[in-house]
């Protein structure tokens, strides 16, 4: 699949935990990404930052996490027979300008609660049961964000921590030791780039400096050999 993107550096990006490409998605698609996205968005609390299951909802967003491109990234972090569990959508506006703190991506959403060894703590997202999974797990994944406006350096881009994702799942004091060795990255992506980071890699974001739409689909993908997860629990969202 690396064919499918030449630009892509995969040691790179297993090494750092993140990359950036350029023109990863010609316009045609971003434009039929924001025509069907649109009605799920106008549904929206205009408070909040994103409108969740964008993956199990748009039929633009399942074509996506197909697209040889989008593939070639994801297969490039987790390897072959990379599988789509989960779709966001984000945007940073005038009425949604957030915060991010430095974090890690630790939960995945499932369809039914199922007490397993190893998953847990439990929580629950617009009614859809979340939890966190092994550490083993949250390293097969890795997110591939792909931007449907420019992100410039004052409307809230994400900042990573490169290569924080080989230090395993970081209590609140790692994560302050982490910053304090290791400059961040502020990742700006064009329209039609795609941002990739692992799960596990630090990264955070602050309030809009000139609040515009900073619409971004975020797609997860984990490695194949997480397809059938343990004790019966099963993906929410899976393509």
């Amino acid at each position: 699949m690396l064919a499918s993107y030449p630009l892509l550096n995969s040691g790179e990006l297993r090494r750092d935990g993140f990359a950036i490409l350029p023109d990863a998605v010609d316009e045609r698609t971003v434009d039929d990404l924001l025509d069907d996205l649109a009605p799920l968005a106008a549904e929206r609390d205009p408070h909040r930052g994103g409108v969740r299951h964008i993956l199990r909802d748009s039929p633009a967003v399942q074509r996506l996490a197909a697209h040889s491109r989008v593939r070639g990234v994801a297969e490039a972090a987790v390897g072959p027979g990379a599988l789509a569990v989960r779709g966001i959508l984000f945007d940073k506006t005038t009425g949604a300008n957030w915060k991010v703190v430095w974090h890690q991506d630790l939960t995945i959403a499932v369809r039914q609660r199922i007490e397993t060894p190893g998953f847990g703590p439990w929580s629950e997202k617009d009614g859809v049961p979340h939890v966190q999974p092994p550490s083993e797990l949250l390293a097969d994944m890795v997110a591939v964000r792909i931007h449907l406006d420019d992100c410039t350096a004052t409307n809230g881009p994400v900042r990573v921590l490169p290569r924080s994702h080989r230090q395993g799942r970081l209590g609140a004091e790692q994560i302050d030791a982490a910053r304090a060795v290791s400059a961040d990255v502020v990742c700006t992506v064009q329209r039609g780039g795609i941002l990739a980071f692992y799960s596990l890699l630090l990264h955070a974001s602050s309030p809009a400096e000139t609040p515009a739409h900073r619409r971004v689909v975020h797609l997860e993908f984990v490695a194949a050999r997480w397809r059938v997860l343990p004790n019966g629990l099963q993906w929410y969202e899976c393509h």
